[in-house]
């Protein structure tokens, strides 16, 4: 009896533990692989590119769109066949999903990441699986990153203080100065100081990168312009060297190489 609840409770074990396993998918190109795991909690995309995967829809594509220090990006059917210099990388509006863009997940070198129409045409972020793009970009020192966050949040800054500090509340500041008023000062300098803060750190619009962010971004690279702007579904496992190939082929003036490179997309579990 106890060797069969030994039995039974690894087997649940196992079982559970299989369905937790993370999906994991192969890139082949003519220039080597690359092996990326899917996110578990990005399903519609995970699910959607497994099942165009196992459907052959990205075999024979190509890497038609190469920026070194930039990205990578394929999948496209208009690139199938496509003979040399002509314009491709047309999306598939049948083949939208919902956008999964998560806090947590940055555009690290190795990204796996599902393109989209500009905001102007697709508020709601919703992507296009027909096509994929993976991260090179480059590595960043602290202090770059910190001038990232600086240019992106001096303007909002100085929009907010303009919007306290008017004219009229500093010309009541420095009467109350000159009239040696200093707790009436102090109060009024403070409830400004405090609008403008409160207005400040609520502002959707500041950039500060978290640690996880500046741990990728000053050892493995990657492009964190990109960040809550774009969803990624999965981040590469081994070929790094694969997309630094790809990413330093010569192209053309469509950002196309000149020696295709064809994809062939195998899943692995």
């Amino acid at each position: 009896m106890v060797r069969f609840v030994y039995v039974f409770l690894l087997t649940v074990l196992f079982t559970f533990s299989g369905y937790a396993q993370s999906r994991e998918i192969e890139i082949s190109t003519n220039m080597g692989s690359m092996k990326f795991k899917l996110y578990d909690d990005t399903p519609k995309h995970r699910d959607a590119f497994i099942q165009l995967a196992n459907e052959g829809y990205y075999d024979g594509t190509l890497f038609y769109r190469v920026i070194h220090d930039f990205l990578i990006q394929g999948g496209s059917k208009s690139s199938r066949n496509a003979p040399p210099g002509k314009r491709i990388g047309y999306g598939d509006p049948d083949k939208t999903v919902d956008d999964e863009i998560l806090s947590h997940y940055c555009h690290k070198k190795g990204a796996l990441c599902a393109p989209r129409q500009p905001d102007e045409v697709n508020p709601f972020k919703q992507s296009d699986i027909s096509q994929f793009f993976i991260i090179e970009g480059s590595v960043y020192t602290e202090g770059a990153l910190d001038t990232m966050e600086l240019a992106v949040n001096r303007p909002i800054r100085n929009k907010i203080v303009q919007k306290y500090m008017t004219p009229e509340a500093r010309d009541e500041l420095k009467k109350l100065k000159e009239e040696n008023k200093v707790e009436d000062f102090r109060k009024l300098a403070g409830e400004i100081k405090n609008k403008i803060e409160t207005e400040y750190n609520l502002n959707p619009g500041l950039l500060e990168f978290t640690e996880t962010q500046r741990k990728a971004y000053t050892t493995v690279g990657g492009y964190p312009e990109l960040d809550g702007k774009y969803t990624i579904f999965g981040e590469c496992i081994s070929g790094f060297d694969v997309i630094d190939k790809i990413a330093s082929l010569k192209t053309d003036e469509n950002n196309r190489p000149f020696t295709d490179v064809k994809i062939t997309v195998k899943v692995l579990n």
